[in-house]
């Protein structure tokens, strides 16, 4: 449902001598800060003798009247295009979908259409009430154009906000499944190394000593292939304590064992025992598997879950023959 329309805001004792933009922010909960800034600035609130105001930070006073006029949510630039998705759950607020690998999730040079936002436009309609203003779905986290799994996908402002803090203060559950060249010295442990942009390779990313961000990952071994002492592959799970870009992949490519089919991380050979369907993967075999989280609104606990997808299954298959 859209915010669209007149409303009134009359500024009680707990408000009186907040800025504007702030206290109308705080009367009207599904509008951020800067979404109320920009409205002010663009002559839609006024007080209630209709006098307009444009001053942001303008001092309010106990028992003024203010008049917020929200227009309809701007068209998105991206074309709403008909794409086949896999909706695991879907409400007011949000939607929870199984991405499939292939699939680029924002338009960008090189991928300007047929990209999850713009199936998202044509799936979710007039649901989508706007983020910032404008009718477009708020993705809070991505999946690489060639990962597959699961995302979720806020509907509003409110719940585009609530998902982010989640997400920034890692107060959700999020697991990968992945495949990787060997396997680790260890069957399960932690990689606790920050992650900063590669100092040559600016479009790489790299464990940095200094100037990277803090990045923990928890693994543990699921399944190894081949050769008790030196396996030619092996199946994972992996746990996001943080969120960099890449984290999985360059962390378990720290570890010794880069993850199957990965262009950028996993420029390794492999095994002479290796089957040809693993040394020709044509992308890397990570997989979105749990998303676990409390849902903003309703406070319910969520947790979804994606199955493999089959060509990921094809090869533990094949690799299951490997002696």
């Amino acid at each position: 449902m859209s915010d669209a329309g007149r409303h009134f805001v009359t500024i009680d004792d707990s408000a009186s001598g907040d800025r504007l933009d702030r206290a109308l922010a705080m009367a009207l909960p599904s509008l951020t800060r800067s979404r109320v800034k920009a409205l002010i600035e663009g002559r839609r609130v006024a007080l209630a003798d209709g006098r307009t105001i444009e001053e942001p930070s303008r001092k309010v006073k106990t028992g003024e009247r203010f008049v917020v006029d929200i227009p309809e949510p701007e068209p998105a630039e991206p074309t709403p295009q008909a794409i086949d998705l896999e909706i695991l759950y879907e409400d007011t607020d949000l939607l929870v979908l199984n991405k499939p690998a292939g699939l680029v999730v924002h338009p960008a040079p090189g991928n300007p259409d047929r990209t999850l936002v713009n199936a998202l436009l044509a799936h979710c309609g007039d649901s989508l009430s706007g983020i910032g203003g404008v009718r477009r779905p708020g993705i809070v986290h991505r999946l690489d154009k060639d990962t597959s799994g699961v995302m979720v996908v806020a509907k509003n402002d409110a719940t585009h906000r609530a998902l982010a803090r989640l997400f920034a203060a890692h107060d959700l559950t999020r697991i990968y499944k992945v495949l990787v060249w060997g396997a680790p010295t260890a069957p399960k442990g932690t990689v606790d190394a920050a992650i900063g942009r590669h100092p040559v390779d600016r479009k790489r990313m790299t464990v940095r000593r200094t100037g990277g961000r803090a990045a923990l990952t928890e693994y543990w071994v699921e399944e190894r292939f081949g050769p008790p002492i030196r396996p030619v592959a092996s199946l994972m799970g992996a746990r996001l304590h943080t969120g960099r870009t890449h984290q999985v992949r360059v962390h378990l490519a720290h570890l010794g064992c880069p993850v199957v089919g990965d262009p950028v991380y996993g420029r390794r050979a492999g095994n002479a025992a290796a089957p040809a369907s693993l040394k020709s993967f044509g992308r890397q075999a990570l997989h979105a598997a749990i998303l676990a989280f409390r849902h903003p609104t309703t406070g319910r606990e969520m947790r979804f879950a994606s199955e493999l997808p089959e060509d990921f299954k094809t090869l533990v298959s094949d690799l299951n023959d490997v002696k």
